[in-house]
C-alpha cells in the first residue's frame, strides 16, 4: 500500500494527459469530480505510520470540513477501539464524512481483508479490459506470454542462460531466473541486458522492469527451461510491451479477500474497483521503478494495489455526493453496493474476493432504495458484538457515558441494516439458519411498489417477508426480513452464495449478496 494517506475532498481533475509511459494505455485521465478540491495529509514517515499519527490527520481533516475520506493504509485486523483507522473512520462518520479504505494486497489468501469496521467502505482491486502482455521469442521460434511493463525496444537476439548471477556469466546477457522473480535490479547491476522471470504462482500484475524483461507463468518457465537445456547457445528476444484486450471485470489475484476475522458475520470487502495495471499520476521526482540509477521518470505510471482501487471507489462516492450532499456516509455506500456490477469472471473465492461487485458510479446516484444507518445503530452493533458501555465511550469520545442497557438491542444475525447479509456457522456441521431484519428508505420519486426477487444455490432456503414494499412518496422506510436455512454444507463446500433483489419494474435494481461460510474456511 501507499505510504502516504490520502484524506480527500470530493476529488477532482487531477491532470489530462495524452502522453502515458511510452504509448501504454493511451486516453484521457481525469478525476472523479471536476471542480472539486482535494487536500492530502502525511500520516506515514519512511516505512512506519504511527497511530497516533494517522488519528491526527484524521482529525486534521474533519476540522478542515472533508466531505469524503480515502486511505490507502492497512494492517493486520485489529479490535476496533486498538484500529486507528477504525476510531478515526468512526469519528468523520459522526461528522457525516464516508471513508474509504483498501482491503489490503495479501490475496488471493482467504481471511486476509483489512479495514473492515462496518462504518468503512472496503474496497478490493479489480481488473478492468486491458492486459499488459511482454512476449519472449525464443531461438526455436516459441513465443512465451508474459506480464510486465517493458517500455524498451527489443533488441537483436541474446544468449540467454540460467546464470548463477556472478558477473563474469550475467554481462551481456539475458537472464533466466527459475522461481525468483525481484532480480532484475541485480542483473541489470551484473551488466544483463535482460531477464526472464517465472512466478511462484499465478499472478495477473504487470511489474514495471529495471532493464528489459517479463514475468512468466509457471507453466511458461517450464518451456523456457527445456528449450534452454536443448541447445548449447539458447536464444531469445524481449519484445516491447503491448496492450491487449481481456474480459472484464474480475479481482485481482492480489486483492484480500474475507472472510473477516473483527465481526464475523459483515461481508467484507464491501465493493471493487479497478486497481490492476492502473494509469497512476506519478511523481518525477523519483523513478519509474524507483531505483535512483534508472533514468526513466514521468507524470504517470502503471501501478496496481488496492491503493489505486481505493481512490477510484472514493471518487465515485464524492460523485454520489454531489447529487446528494445531504445524504449519511451509510446511505451514500449503501447506494454504491446495491447499484455494483457483479463480476463478470469469478474466481472460487466469489463474493469473499469482490464484495457487492465492480462500482457503477452512473447507477449509483438513482439506487432506488438505500439501507442507512444511525450513530445508535452503530451503538446497539456494538453491545451485540460484545463491547461495553466504557469501551463504546472510548471509540465516541467526549465525556458522555454510554450504558448498553439504555439501548433497544440489536435484532438478527449480524444486528446491522448492512446492505449485504453473511452467515458465520459455528462449526463445520452446523445447520444454516438465520434472520437478518433490514429497513430501507425510497430515496426515488413519487410513490413506488418493490418486489423481491431471490437466487439462491440449492441447499440454501432464503424467504423474505413482505414479498413486496410499497412507499407513497419519498423517505419513506419500509422493514422486511429475510430468513436463511439450510442443511449443513457438505464436504468440499466452504460457502454457499445467493442473492436479493428488490425490483420497480421499471428501472431500480437493488441488490443484496447473501454469504453463507464455514468456519474451516481455508486460505486460497
Amino acid at each position: 500500500m501507499t505510504a502516504t494517506a490520502h484524506i480527500l475532498l470530493p476529488l477532482s481533475l487531477v491532470s489530462r494527459s495524452r502522453m502515458p509511459p511510452d504509448g501504454l494505455a493511451r486516453g484521457t485521465a481525469r478525476g472523479g469530480v471536476p471542480s472539486s478540491r482535494i487536500a492530502m495529509y502525511k500520516v506515514c514517515w519512511s516505512v512506519a505510520c504511527a497511530d497516533s499519527d494517522i488519528l491526527a490527520g484524521f482529525d486534521d481533516a474533519i476540522a478542515d470540513g472533508v466531505d469524503v475520506i480515502s486511505i490507502s493504509i492497512g494492517g493486520a485486523s485489529r479490535d476496533y477501539f486498538n484500529d486507528p483507522i477504525a476510531i478515526g473512520s468512526f469519528h468523520a462518520a459522526k461528522r457525516g464524512i464516508l471513508t474509504s479504505c483498501s482491503a489490503g494486497n495479501d490475496g488471493p489468501d482467504t481471511l486476509t481483508v483489512q479495514n473492515v469496521a462496518p462504518w468503512i467502505m472496503t474496497v478490493a482491486a479489480s481488473g478492468i479490459d486491458r492486459q499488459f502482455k511482454t512476449i519472449v521469442k525464443l531461438g526455436n521460434g516459441r513465443r512465451i506470454p508474459g506480464f510486465a511493463v517493458n517500455t524498451f525496444s527489443p533488441k537483436k537476439h541474446i544468449a540467454c542462460d540460467y546464470g548463477t548471477l556472478s558477473r563474469d556469466k550475467v554481462k551481456g546477457k539475458i537472464v533466466y531466473c527459475q522461481g525468483n522473480n525481484g532480480q532484475d535490479f541485480t542483473i541489470g547491476e551484473l551488466g544483463g541486458v535482460g531477464t526472464i522471470m517465472t512466478l511462484d504462482s499465478f499472478v495477473d500484475t504487470a511489474f514495471t522492469p529495471y532493464i528489459p524483461g517479463t514475468y512468466a507463468l509457471p507453466k511458461d518457465g517450464n518451456k523456457i527451461s527445456q528449450y534452454i537445456n536443448s541447445t548449447k547457445k539458447p536464444m531469445a528476444v524481449i519484445q516491447k510491451t503491448r496492450t491487449v484486450s481481456i474480459a472484464a471485470p474480475f479481482v485481482a489475484s492480489f486483492s484480500s479477500r474475507g472472510p473477516q476475522l473483527v465481526s464475523r458475520n459483515i461481508l467484507k470487502p464491501d465493493i471493487a474497483a479497478p486497481g490492476l495495471d492502473i494509469l497512476a499520476a506519478y511523481s518525477k521526482q523519483t523513478t519509474i521503478t524507483g531505483y535512483p540509477t534508472d533514468d526513466r521518470r514521468a507524470v504517470f505510471n502503471i501501478i496496481s494495489g488496492t491503493s489505486m482501487a481505493c481512490p477510484h471507489a472514493t471518487a465515485a462516492a464524492a460523485y454520489v455526493k454531489t447529487f446528494h450532499p445531504n445524504w449519511s456516509p451509510a446511505a451514500i455506500k449503501s447506494a454504491m453496493m446495491t447499484t455494483a456490477t457483479p463480476m463478470k469472471i469469478k474466481d472460487k473465492t466469489a463474493e469473499l474476493g469482490s464484495g457487492a461487485g465492480q462500482i457503477d458510479p452512473v447507477q449509483a446516484i438513482d439506487p432506488g432504495l438505500v439501507y442507512d444507518l444511525s450513530m445508535s445503530s452503530y451503538i446497539r452493533f456494538l453491545c451485540k458484538e460484545g463491547y461495553n458501555g466504557t469501551t463504546i465511550a472510548l471509540l465516541f469520545g467526549g465525556k458522555r457515558r454510554y450504558n448498553c442497557s439504555d439501548f433497544r438491542p440489536a435484532r438478527g444475525t449480524d444486528g446491522l441494516n448492512y446492505p449485504t447479509m453473511q452467515l458465520h456457522l459455528q462449526n463445520p456441521n452446523s445447520t444454516v439458519s438465520a434472520i437478518f431484519h433490514r429497513t430501507v428508505t425510497h430515496v426515488g420519486q413519487g410513490s413506488a411498489v418493490y418486489k423481491v426477487n431471490v437466487v439462491s444455490p440449492k441447499g440454501l432456503s432464503v424467504r423474505v417477508n413482505p414479498s413486496s414494499l410499497s412507499f407513497s412518496a419519498p423517505q419513506q422506510k419500509r422493514s422486511f426480513s429475510v430468513v436463511i436455512k439450510g442443511k449443513s454444507l457438505p464436504k468440499g463446500t466452504q460457502f454457499l452464495s445467493a442473492l436479493l433483489e428488490w425490483n420497480d419494474s421499471q428501472k431500480h435494481s437493488v441488490r443484496s449478496n447473501i454469504l453463507v461460510y464455514k468456519p474451516d474456511i481455508l486460505p486460497y
